[in-house]
Parts: C-alpha cells; structure tokens; sequence
C-alpha cells in the first residue's frame, strides 16, 4: 500500500512559539507545511480530519533550532566512541582508556575526546608514560574538550615528521598549536570513508533528536580535511535530516577557491585567530592569573585585512576563530583596513563572522555593530566552564551573548560541538537557550514549559509573514526554495468539508524568497513533515518513543 505523504497532524494543548499568534495552543501541520496556529478550541475544528492528534500537555512547540558552529564528524567520534567528558578523575580516565583500547581494534588509530584535567582532583593531563601504559601501545589521539590540544601516545607521534620542531611540542604532555594541529591531522588521515561516514551519521541523528534543523559545518586544513567536508556535504544532500552549510577556514585566495570548489558558503568558520582558554593559547592583552603568558596569536591584522578583502570580493562571508580580547582586537582592526580599502558598506554587506568571541567589552560590541560583524557565540561555555584562570586585570566580560544581542547586528548561539554539551547544563541560567531536549516532531521541537501568561496588548507580536525556513536571526535572508511557503494566520481555516482536509486561510503577504545580491550564508532550516507517514484510511497508537517531550498521541 502506498503510504501517503501528506498526512494531518494536530497539536494541541501546548504553547505554541509563532509571531502570527502570541497565545497560540495549537498547531496544525499539513504534510511538510504548517498550515495554521491559533486556540485549543479552534483546534477542535480539526480534530475529526486531522490523521493524527498529539496532546502536547503544557509543552513548549518552537522552530527548528540552528547550531551555528559543529565540527561533525569529531562529533559523531565522540557519540560513537571514547567520550572522556564524564571522566571524574585522571585514574577515571586512564581506565576507560583502557577499556577502549582492549575492547578496539588491534590495528589502525584509535581516537577519543573530552578530557578536562581542570575538573579532575589530580589537576593535570596523564603524562606519556600513563597513556602509552593505558592504551597498551596503541596509537592513540585524544582531544580535549577545547579540541586546541590533545594527547598522543608514542606510537602517534612516531608518525609525524619532526613533530618535536613544531611550536606546541611537549615531550611528556599535552601538545597544543601547530603540534597538536599536526598530530590530529596524522590521527584523522587514518579514518576510512567507512568510519568518517558512521561518525558524520551518527552526529546528523543526534541533532535531529535535539532539534535542531540546520548546522554550520567549520571544516578547514588544521581541523578536517576538504574531504571531510566535501563527504558531509554530500551525506547531508541525499538524506534526510538536517541541513549543512559549509565554511573553510583557510587563508587567502587559497582558502577562497577551495571553499568556492567544495560548495562551502564562508571561507571562515575556524579560521584561527587565537586558541582556548582552557588550553592558555587564547590570545589575551594581559597575561591569564595562573601563568605569566598571554597565549597565542596565529594571525595579524594585516593578514586578516587581506582575507576579509577577498571574500568581499570573492562574495563569499570570511570568519574568524577569535577567542582573546586581543584576537578580537586584531579582527576588528583588519576588518576596518578592509572597510578602508573597500568601502564600508560592500564589507558590512557580507556580516563577516566572528566565532566564539568570548572576551568582549561594550567597546568591542560596539565596533561589532560598526563593522556590521556578526557573532557565532557559545553562552553554553559559560555554563560549562566559567574559567577563572582566564580572569585578568582587563574588563572584558566571558561570554556575553545578552549585551552582543543588544548590537544592531546578529548573534547566533552554537554549541561547537564536541567541544560544548548536547543539553543544557543544570548550571546555565545565562545568556541563550542551549539545544533543546530530543524531539522526534520536525519541523518544530517541543519541551516542557509552564503555561504562558497572556501578553498585555501593547505588548503583543502583530502576526507577520514567514517562508518555510526558521532561524536564530531574523535579519538574514533566506535561501530560495521550492514549494510554497506555510500558511501563518491567527485565524483558523474552514474544513471543506466533514471528512475532507481543511482549507487554510488567505495566506499573508509572503515574504521575498529572492537573496540579495550580496547574499550572506543561509542560517535556517526548513520545516519538514512532522512524523511517520501513515496509510491512508488508517490510524494508529504511536510507541512513546514517538511522542516528543511528554506529549501524548490520542489517535
């Protein structure tokens, strides 16, 4: 029997996110659009044409969420593989890797990520000895939560070249800058098209369990590979699941053309300005309070300057790793030399990026505006880490997402995965919302919420027009697409007839699905059908496991 794909769904009972209804319960989905939001007792016009009823019991229904910052295929590493993230101690951490290294395969690289020796009693990273010890003379990488260092057994670093001439070499710990870059590119050219492609899997189901429609891939030399890029790009597009918009994170006409040639939408992303603060290689104007260093600068103003100039030209949006107040320092100069060279307004058309800008003043979020700079911030590090060894004499304030959201220009939260958790920390009370719990219900996700308090009427969100697309900043353009858009009204349609579907109202003015001529990279993602199809003439009982957040399927 052939399954139809347009199915009716009905949510009910919920509060529903929707600029069209402030007070909206309710939502009805239509094959891939969503057709109407309005009143539980307005629903009940549906409830007898719609092929399924989910009752959402006080459940929060919003959009697909968009992760602005991920690096998949360590991602899906870390999902399938040695996670040290829970690790409570050092002796916690070497026993695991033990276990993993016996249970492994006895050839090839093993890998795993997530260790913090901040969080460990010990207060320090295995040395050489321990890990070769633990991983019984495997090679073996293990990233740190940071991923701007890493550990490396003996047999690893015997096959990298003079890897003890590289900046970042330690003999007995862990390795960061262009040693460590060098030793994860040796671990990760050893991943078969088998594995990469497992690994990209399993991190494109952990976001679709989360929520999430669209993820922003920050691939580049020193962290993938164009490979790996080139192969998620091509996972992505012929299955379903969410959407990936690549970036390049290398430097100049070089990185340009590469990222042209791969179908990426930036040359930017992870293109390193700085470190991480938990590795001390962020780039800070006074030196951090538990050493007597200010980390690391990878690139200059003037090399910034020039790679901004490209892009522009290239019309391609550049970004930036910057974490350190003087690596954002050094963006914001280099950008004004290019806005010197170009013009202001062709380089504020582009909304270059800036990534994790985590050491911000109102000064600095000023100049963001200025210079129409648009921030990928990670609110979650705050929660997670708070490091105090950052803390200096200056003013800058860690993360400050709140303050960057009040600037003219956009602000989008990104987890950087695998760096950040997959859910929120009972510790985060600041900034924006981490990703959601998982939710088997695209295109929107649904959590658990107390019951809204109707706005006062001056207060409230006059209904407006949407295309098929949700994302974190209003203010972007979306991508064209096919299909006409969902309707939106505050009103709910009329059922043609007792048994047949219902009618949407007249849909408002939609808005333009053209991109400007200078578009900038899309950071939506579509909405999609919502569940299982079912055979025509049919109903079923959902399994819980289909039930998003606690809500509960009637019919």
């Amino acid at each position: 029997m052939t399954e139809r794909t347009d199915r009716t769904v009905l949510l009910r009972g919920g509060n529903v996110y929707s600029p069209a209804d402030p007070f909206a319960t309710a939502m009805l989905v239509e094959g891939e659009h969503i057709a109407w939001v309005g009143s539980d007792g307005a629903a009940e016009a549906y409830a007898d044409v719609a092929d399924e009823i989910v009752e959402l019991d006080g459940a929060l229904v919003t959009p697909a969420f968009v992760d602005a910052h991920v690096h998949a295929t360590s991602t899906g590493l870390a999902l399938t593989g040695l996670d040290l993230t829970d690790s409570a101690s050092l002796a916690d951490a070497l026993a695991a890797v033990t276990a993993f290294t016996a249970a492994g395969p006895t050839e090839g690289i093993l890998l795993g990520h997530g260790w913090d020796q901040t969080r460990w009693p010990e207060h320090r990273a295995p040395s050489l000895a321990e890990l070769d010890a633990a991983a019984g003379g495997a090679a073996l990488y293990l990233s740190r939560t940071d991923v701007h260092s890493g550990l490396a057994t003996s047999a690893l670093r015997a096959l990298v070249p003079a890897l003890a001439d590289r900046a970042g070499y330690s003999a007995d710990g862990p390795l960061t800058q262009d040693a460590h870059h060098a030793v994860r590119r040796a671990a990760l050219a050893h991943l078969t098209p088998a594995q990469r492609r497992d690994a990209q899997h399993a991190t494109l189901r952990r976001a679709a369990e989360l929520g999430i429609g669209a993820l922003h891939e920050c691939a580049g030399p020193d962290i993938s590979s164009a490979e790996d890029l080139a192969a998620l790009l091509a996972l992505a597009a012929e299955t379903e699941g969410p959407e990936v918009f690549g970036y390049w994170g290398e430097l100049g006409a070089q990185g340009v053309e590469t990222a042209k040639r791969l179908g990426a939408v930036g040359a930017g992303g992870d293109l390193f300005v700085d470190g991480a603060l938990g590795s001390h290689t962020a780039c800070l104007h006074d030196p951090y309070a538990d050493t007597d260093h200010t980390g690391v600068a990878y690139l200059t103003a003037d090399q910034i300057a020039e790679h901004v100039v490209a892009c522009t030209e290239a019309g391609l949006q550049a970004g930036f790793h910057a974490i350190g107040d003087a690596a954002i320092g050094a963006v914001l100069d280099g950008v004004r030399a290019a806005a010197d060279k170009l013009g202001a307004e062709p380089v504020k058309a582009m909304r270059h990026r800036v990534e994790h800008a985590e050491a911000l003043t109102p000064e600095t979020i000023a100049a963001f505006a200025e210079l129409g700079l648009t921030a990928s911030v990670q609110p979650a590090f705050d929660a997670a880490w708070a490091d105090p060894t950052a803390c200096t004499s200056n003013a800058s304030v860690p993360n400050a997402p709140r303050s960057s959201t009040r600037s003219p220009r956009c602000c989008g939260p990104a987890s950087r995965w695998p760096s950040a958790p997959t859910r929120p920390s009972p510790r985060s009370t600041r900034g924006a919302p981490s990703a959601p719990p998982p939710s088997t219900a695209p295109p929107s996700t649904a959590s658990r919420s107390a019951p809204r308090s109707p706005p006062t009427p001056a207060a409230a969100t006059a209904p407006s027009a949407t295309t098929r697309t949700a994302s974190w900043c209003p203010a972007r353009s979306p991508p064209t697409r096919s299909g006409p858009p969902p309707t939106w009204s505050s009103r709910p349609p009329t059922p043609a007839s007792p048994t047949g579907p219902p009618t949407p109202a007249p849909a408002p003015p939609a808005c333009p699905t053209s991109p400007p001529a200078n578009p900038s990279p899309p950071a939506c993602a579509p909405w999609s059908a919502a569940g299982p199809s079912t055979p025509t003439g049919t109903r079923r009982t959902a399994p819980a496991s289909e039930v998003p957040f606690g809500g509960r399927r009637t019919r």
